[in-house]
């Protein structure tokens, strides 16, 4: 017996099919409970008639309809302005750049698709009623793998004619202290304050509820300057943390620290050689930082030999690749950051 049950259970079902396999179990609903008629089906169940006797006549000669599902639905801007493409890749293509890092094969574009769109209809002659919208403009200059980003920091400020020379000699003489035994080769870098107080600067904690920072940075108790040291033989990084300027006395002081808690392990080194940036405090040219290293070097009985990156490169000192990591777990400690 053909109940209300029955019925809706057999809706249900049929929404859960699609294409052939929904056409085959309509048709054969139709056969069992509507006499094989499509027009009772479709009263009855609310099925298309056109589904039903469709499925009737591939249940009865054997042979299916293949589906064209891409020809459904409406077409691609692109395939009704058939210059289209062409046109925003001739207009984009003066105003984007690739990759900095050369990760990734997408360019980036530096015009919006608002602008693209006026462009198009300013300078390629397009009408305004022609055009989609400006987000479907950007859903077109996504599929063109344009992508609107923001630009890596990833090119120099300046090249000096020396850089490529300073680089031979950098590379020359830290290679040779990583090839003898008796020379450690350190990179010392400092960087930023950091403030401290009840302060916000974008660190998460998992709590169930959030911390209260003050609204404004204006009770700072303290300013902390990081001064970091990296051993490239150990591979062992020190940070101190200290309250004064960024001074050559301030960095010096800080050598001297490492090397009174360090100097037993490194009973058999007689060489320093340190990499570093061209700072204005640690420069060959800032007389009480040289006045400093000399007295260092005399009183740890060390020769020390100083090495620099050229200017506007002080990104490869290596000491700048331990930075992330410990910015990383600042933002974690409540000492300055929630």
């Amino acid at each position: 017996m053909f109940t209300e049950k029955i019925k809706n259970t057999l809706k249900s079902a049929a929404k859960k099919l699609t294409g052939v396999a929904k056409r085959a179990f309509v048709a054969q609903v139709a056969i069992d409970y509507f006499e094989g008629s499509s027009r009772k089906a479709e009263r009855q169940m609310g099925w298309s008639r056109n589904t039903v006797e469709k499925g009737l006549k591939e249940l009865k000669i054997g042979i299916v309809c293949v589906d064209n599902y891409k020809a459904r639905g409406r077409k691609k801007v692109e395939q009704n302005l058939v210059n289209l493409e062409e046109d925003i890749r001739s207009l984009i293509d003066g105003n984007s750049q690739t990759d900095a890092t050369f990760q990734t094969t997408l360019r980036y574009s530096r015009i919006s698709a608002k602008k693209v769109r006026e462009a198009l209809i300013v300078q390629k002659g397009y009408l305004d009623s022609q055009l989609p919208t400006r987000q479907t403009i950007g859903d077109v200059l996504n599929r063109l793998n344009y992508r609107l980003r923001k630009p890596l920091k990833n090119k120099p400020l300046k090249k000096i004619p020396q850089t490529d020379a300073i680089f031979d000699n950098v590379h020359k003489a830290n290679q040779t202290s990583d090839e003898n035994p008796n020379s450690l080769r350190i990179s010392i870098d400092c960087k930023a304050k950091v403030k401290i107080g009840n302060l916000s600067r974008g660190g998460k904690d998992r709590t169930q509820k959030a911390k209260q920072a003050d609204d404004h940075d204006t009770k700072i108790k303290a300013k902390l300057v990081p001064f970091g040291l990296r051993e490239m033989g150990e591979d062992n990084l020190t940070i101190f943390m200290g309250q004064s300027y960024e001074t050559s006395d301030f960095i010096v002081d800080c050598l001297e620290l490492w090397w009174d808690e360090n100097k037993k392990r490194f009973s058999h080194i007689n060489e320093l050689v340190i990499n570093s940036d061209n700072g204005p405090s640690v420069e060959s040219h800032r007389t009480q930082f040289i006045k400093r290293m000399v007295e260092f070097g005399q009183q740890a009985e060390l020769s020390i030999k100083l090495v620099y990156y050229p200017p506007y490169h002080s990104k490869y000192n290596p000491i700048e690749r331990c930075w992330g990591a410990v910015r990383k777990l600042l933002e974690r400690c409540h000492f300055g950051y929630n």
